[in-house]
């Protein structure tokens, strides 16, 4: 009876032992893969660029598909600003917490909003969730969110730009808090209203936000902010660096045809 409790013991160490060798594997696998997350997320941070590292980045989940109002395009995901028939188009991809799409609304803000209001460029505005994907949290979501509820009442243009003026450090979800988005409508005047809170709580507007996002991870772009014009990725061209002036002599060129 010794000899087979010896032997039944050992068997049960050498299976403990090969089980614990598993485990082990295991857990170096998911270490490598957290790390190579980890990094391609601190490459995008440093350079102050969303990137599509994870699923949830790219607009995952299920609920109703609900555009906000005036949306245009292929599935309604674009909300435009400007003269429907301007010769000029500006296709920007954004995110709200995206800290170099603050950097590109903070330097081409006023270009934009002379240029649409005379009506020789037309803005399209596509929200995306990258940094939520990155990071963690839904701050990403929310704005994107509120923003289109914003669109529902007529008041993008302004609550978009407070977004980005209000925009918290990349690590700090702040957007998160649907009290702090509803708190900064108060600073656009007729925005703060019983139906934008509604939209804002309740998410009326994030199937939609998600397939914007799904959208953006089939089109081959994979950084925010992407701009393009007319067509052409202008914010990407490192020999021709997009500014304010550059940008009004492209529209200027479009106009002439």
């Amino acid at each position: 009876m010794s000899q087979r409790n010896g032997e039944g013991q050992g068997g049960a160490r050498a299976r403990l032992r090969a089980q614990q060798r598993r485990d082990r594997a295991r857990a170096k696998r998911r270490r490598v893969l957290l790390v190579a997350v980890a990094a391609v997320a601190v490459l995008g941070a440093a350079a102050g660029i969303g990137v599509l590292v994870s699923h949830r980045g790219r607009g995952g989940g299920t609920g109703p598909v609900v555009a906000p109002a005036g949306a245009t395009g292929p599935d309604k995901l674009v909300i435009p600003v400007g003269r429907a028939g301007a010769p000029a188009t500006l296709s920007v991809y954004e995110d709200f917490r995206c800290p170099a799409c603050k950097q590109f609304e903070d330097t081409f803000r006023g270009t934009i909003h002379d240029l649409t209001g005379k009506g020789t460029m037309k803005a399209e505005y596509r929200l995306v969730t990258i940094i939520d994907g990155n990071l963690g949290g839904s701050g990403s979501l929310n704005a994107a969110n509120a923003a289109a509820c914003a669109q529902d009442l007529g008041g993008f243009p302004a609550y978009h730009d407070v977004l980005y003026t209000h925009q918290p450090i990349e690590t700090d979800d702040a957007y998160a808090d649907k009290d702090t988005l509803i708190k900064l409508a108060g600073t656009v005047g007729g925005l703060d209203t019983p139906a934008f809170r509604r939209c804002v709580r309740e998410g009326v507007h994030n199937g939609w936000v998600r397939k914007s996002t799904k959208d953006f991870s089939n089109s081959g772009f994979n950084a925010t902010p992407t701009v393009l014009l007319n067509g052409k990725n202008v914010y990407a061209d490192t020999k021709h660096p997009l500014t304010p002036q550059r940008l009004r002599s492209l529209v200027e060129q479009a106009a002439k045809g």
